[in-house]
């Protein structure tokens, strides 16, 4: 276990180790936990992220989940129900580690874009591309269904679940995450289409 007293140490400590957890109080010196958490993902950082947030504060929860943390915990909390849920998120990276979805067809390959199940690996060109485990889990979903509409609720609970049922604008922050790292082309997305009035479908005419 490392304890960082701040927010730029905890980037630095990030940047050296992999870690099987990451736990964030929004209120870092220096640098703030939702800052933390931004810069984390977008350095392809994908450990799974639980955020410390304030009961009062529903803007911070929120926030934390659109910026890519994975789950939070709200203060006051005991120390029995923060050792739950991160035993709970533990939990649930390892199962989605070793128990990864399991389609018929095996790894699911669109046009330059291959997604291995199995390895919970994306490739784009060749290349591999680092997803979170949310972000994983997202595009499989997508991609399994291809040209089906999902809206933004649906995405939420089958994704995240239904414990964070309101928060509909975090699928909308990781479909942008998404396209950042597999689209060629950001103002004309090839692979993951928004239904204007619906939500997000994988297209179905890949090539």
């Amino acid at each position: 276990m490392q304890v960082c007293e701040s927010g730029r140490e905890g980037l630095r400590q990030a940047q050296l180790r992999l870690f099987d957890l990451i736990i964030l109080d929004i209120m870092l010196p220096d640098l703030s936990g939702l800052d933390l958490c931004q810069t984390l993902r977008a350095q392809q950082v994908s450990a799974p992220i639980m955020m410390l947030t304030s009961k009062s504060e529903e803007i911070d929860k929120v926030l934390g989940l659109e910026l890519g943390a994975d789950d939070y915990v709200t203060k006051p909390f005991s120390i029995r129900e923060f050792m739950a849920r991160v035993k709970a998120l533990l939990r649930r990276h390892e199962q989605s580690l070793l128990h990864p979805p399991d389609p018929a067809n095996g790894p699911i390959r669109a046009g330059v874009l291959l997604i291995d199940p199995k390895k919970r690996q994306v490739f784009l060109k060749e290349q591999p591309v680092e997803l979170t485990l949310k972000e994983f889990d997202l595009l499989f979903l997508l991609a399994s269904n291809p040209g089906r509409h999902y809206s933004r609720r649906e995405l939420l609970q089958q994704v995240w679940g239904y414990e964070f049922e309101g928060y509909q604008h975090t699928v909308t922050a990781h479909i942008n995450r998404l396209r950042t790292k597999i689209e060629e082309n950001l103002a004309a997305p090839h692979y993951i289409l928004t239904s204007w009035g619906i939500g997000y479908r994988f297209t179905d005419t890949p090539d």
